[in-house]
Parts: structure tokens; C-alpha cells; sequence
């Protein structure tokens, strides 16, 4: 049984303390479910991480994968490997453990990394979108604009716009004062539940968040719908339909990761608090932070010729001689 106890205080707004530590109710309260879900997601955790560093090594070593599309496919791939450890070590620390409590600090830093991993796959699966763009509409100047130091620059500009991002949320949220119990009931520090204990008016953090988020996310969108958009009518000039085909296969990869976690994200932060729902939205933040990393190596090798068979290459190499 999970012992709820009050804070120290910080200093005091009226009658009411501020807190400096929160407790982190879970996925669920239920004894029996937290050993069956440590299972469920440790498993999850451990086949996400040998997944994306796969395929991260996979393009590393393989010389036929050295092109704009594995570049960022990759990127992505070391992305995810980072995006899930933000947030399921402390998960299944609160399956087994007694004490769920996490400092004001400690919840700031996890909302500070989940914000800046999340920012980045924004602006990164636009700039995949670009990528698409090109290699469809522009296949034969293809190699010559998406250079190396072009690749590099759009990767190096997704993470600077997710810290600067980052900075912006954390900062905005962590201005707010928090008061009265210490339970957040969620399984990690996220603004809607943290917005929900604030004492203090939170209508202007409201609208600096939903330019921040609002901003990032209808950019990205933007960038993402456009790139598709000319992608479709040039898929439309083709006559033949195995042409047709193969244009919209190097697509559908793409097309399936911006699905999932724009789907997820819009979810999740394009409501107003007043319309907040705990258990829809543990869902749905369970969905992006535990498997959605898992899916996109799925869905970028399990259908990829060149993936297979790099990996079966780099089996063959290391498997001992008889």
C-alpha cells in the first residue's frame, strides 16, 4: 500500500504550502497490475531499445544504407532510443517500489527531456518529409540538394529548435506555484496534471503554451502536409501503376510514424484543461512514451528489402565459422 504523505514547505501563499515534492500515482494503484504491467513494459522497454540501436548500427555499418532517407531514419531511430528512457526506467521503478515520490527538480528535468525529445521528432519527421519530397518530385537532383551538409544541418536545427522549445514549456510551467496534496496521478511529470494542481491563474500559462506547442506542431504539420501534397499530384502524373507504386512505398513508412505521433500528440494537448480526462489521457501518453518508440523501427525495417538485408549481412558476419 502506497503511503501518501504531505510536503515540507517551501513557503507559504496565504494558508496554503507550496510544494517541493510530488508523488507519482502510476498507471495504476492496483497492486497485482503493477507486477503484470513491470512485465508488459519491461519487456516493451527492452525490445525498443535493441530495436532502434539496431538499426542505428545497422545504417552505421552499412554502406548501402549511407543516404539521406537512412540518415534520418536513423536519426530518428537514436532518437526514440533516448525518448523512451525519459520516461520508463522511473515507470517501472514506481511498479516495484514503495516510494513514488519524485523531487520538484527531478520533475522538472523529466518534463524539460520529454519536451525536448518530443519537440525534436516534430521538427524531425517534417524534415523527413522534405526529404520524401524531394526524393519523389526531384529524383534525379536528389543527391545533389540533400547533401551530407544539408542532412546534418536539418538534424542539428531539429535539436536546437527542441531544447530551445523545451526551455520555453519548462520554463512556463515551472513558473506556476504548486499547492495543496502532492499526488499527481500519472506515471510521469506532464504539464496537464501539473497545470491541475497550480495555485495560481494559469490563463496566461495556457496561452503561452498553446502558442509554444500550438506553433510547433501546425509548422511541422504544415511543412509535412505541403511535402505530401506535391508528392500526391507528382504520384498522379504517373502513368504506369508500378510507378505509381513505388513512388508511394517510399512514402508509407513516413506517412505511418507521422500518423502515430501527431495522432497521439494532438491527443493529448490540443484540448483545454476544462476538458481534461485522466484515464483517456494516461492512455494516450502510455501510447507515445512507451510504444510508439517500439513501432518505428518496426515499421521502418520490417517492410524495408535493404534493412533485411543489411541485417542479415551483418548476422552472417558475426556468426562463428564452422
Amino acid at each position: 500500500m502506497v503511503i501518501i504523505k504531505f510536503f515540507s514547505v517551501d513557503m507559504e501563499l496565504g494558508n496554503r504550502t507550496v510544494l517541493t515534492e510530488f508523488i507519482l500515482v502510476g498507471i495504476s494503484a492496483d497492486p497485482r497490475w503493477q507486477k503484470i504491467l513491470f512485465g508488459i513494459i519491461l519487456v516493451i522497454y527492452l525490445a525498443t531499445l535493441t530495436g532502434n540501436l539496431t538499426l542505428v548500427v545497422l545504417i552505421r555499418i552499412d554502406s548501402r544504407l549511407h543516404t539521406p532517407m537512412y540518415f534520418f531514419i536513423g536519426g530518428l531511430s537514436f532518437l526514440d532510443f533516448w525518448y523512451t528512457s525519459v520516461y520508463t526506467p522511473k515507470i517501472l521503478a514506481n511498479c516495484v517500489s514503495q516510494d513514488k515520490r519524485i523531487s520538484l527538480a527531478g520533475c522538472g528535468a523529466q518534463l524539460f527531456f520529454s519536451c525536448v525529445v518530443a519537440y525534436t521528432e516534430c521538427y524531425l519527421l517534417a524534415a523527413m518529409a522534405y526529404d520524401r519530397y524531394v526524393a519523389v518530385c526531384s529524383p534525379l537532383l536528389y543527391s545533389g540538394i540533400m547533401s551530407t551538409s544539408l542532412c546534418t544541418g536539418l538534424v542539428a536545427g531539429c535539436y536546437t529548435g527542441g531544447f530551445l522549445n523545451a526551455i520555453a514549456h519548462t520554463a512556463n510551467t515551472f513558473r506556476l506555484r504548486f499547492c495543496g496534496k502532492n499526488i499527481i496521478d500519472h506515471f510521469f511529470c506532464d504539464a496537464p496534471p501539473l497545470v491541475k494542481m497550480s495555485c495560481t491563474d494559469t490563463r496566461v500559462y495556457e496561452k503561452v503554451l498553446l502558442g509554444v506547442v500550438g506553433f510547433t506542431v501546425l509548422s511541422c504539420l504544415l511543412v509535412i502536409l505541403v511535402s505530401y501534397f506535391n508528392i500526391l499530384l507528382d504520384i498522379l502524373r504517373i502513368r504506369s501503376a508500378s510507378g505509381r507504386h513505388k513512388a508511394f512505398s517510399t512514402c508509407a513508412s513516413h506517412l505511418v510514424s507521422v500518423m502515430f505521433f501527431f495522432g497521439s500528440l494532438l491527443f493529448m494537448y490540443s484540448r483545454p484543461s476544462s476538458s481534461y480526462s485522466l484515464e483517456k489521457d494516461k492512455m494516450a501518453a502510455l501510447f507515445y512514451t512507451v510504444v510508439n518508440p517500439l513501432l518505428n523501427p518496426l515499421i521502418y525495417s520490417l517492410r524495408n528489402k535493404d534493412v533485411k538485408e543489411a541485417f542479415r549481412k551483418a548476422t552472417q558476419t558475426v556468426r562463428p565459422q564452422a
